[in-house]
């Protein structure tokens, strides 16, 4: 299978890239080439901005594209415009933000709070759930949606986890949040 990662060099891409060359799959990535290439031996790596011009993709053909970074639905759009005819499918990492209450345990897309939002905000959660329809539109056969939470481990650039188990491992005073303590009149 030829597979498209939009993305492909930093963090969630790079391990996709991995695990698509483990089992024997063409990878082709394009990213703004501003990483080094860190795919290593046997990845095609194209160069173009998202938000400009896709013409690196003229005429090319792929299985499917992996697209691990769009967050709004013109930089999609524009992706799905430059790949429409040469691709037979789209997976799109989205994420649990697009749902309203994503803490509520049960969620399914039939009732209010499962369904993603739809919304003219600019906050992540809204614009991947434009993205996300946007890609519905265009390639309503197509187009696979995942919805991950938080995405962390090696290479993860925000560090959004990893940085209490270290901090722990680094011992001395930590600065946390604690429990309330509550005491009775009785």
């Amino acid at each position: 299978m030829h597979i498209l990662i939009l993305g492909g060099t930093l963090f969630l891409g790079r391990h996709i890239v991995d695990a698509a060359l483990m089992v024997g799959h063409k990878v082709t990535t394009l990213n703004r080439g501003t990483r080094k290439d860190l795919n290593g031996i046997g990845v095609e790596t194209l160069f173009a901005d998202r938000n400009e011009d896709l013409a690196v993709l003229s005429g090319r053909e792929f299985d499917a594209v992996i697209d691990t970074c769009a967050y709004t639905p013109d930089v999609i759009s524009k992706s799905i415009l430059a790949l429409k005819q040469s691709v037979a499918a789209y997976l799109f990492v989205s994420t649990k933000s697009v749902y309203r209450d994503f803490l509520k345990i049960g969620i399914t897309e039939d009732d209010d709070t499962g369904r993603p939002l739809q919304t003219t905000d600019a906050d992540y959660g809204s614009l991947k759930a434009a993205s996300e329809v946007v890609l519905l539109d265009q390639i309503p056969d197509g187009a696979l949606i995942v919805r991950p939470g938080l995405i962390v481990g090696p290479y993860d650039p925000t560090d959004p986890f990893t940085y209490w188990p270290k901090r722990i491992a680094e011992g001395g005073k930590i600065i946390a949040p604690g429990v309330k303590s509550v005491t009775s009149n009785s």
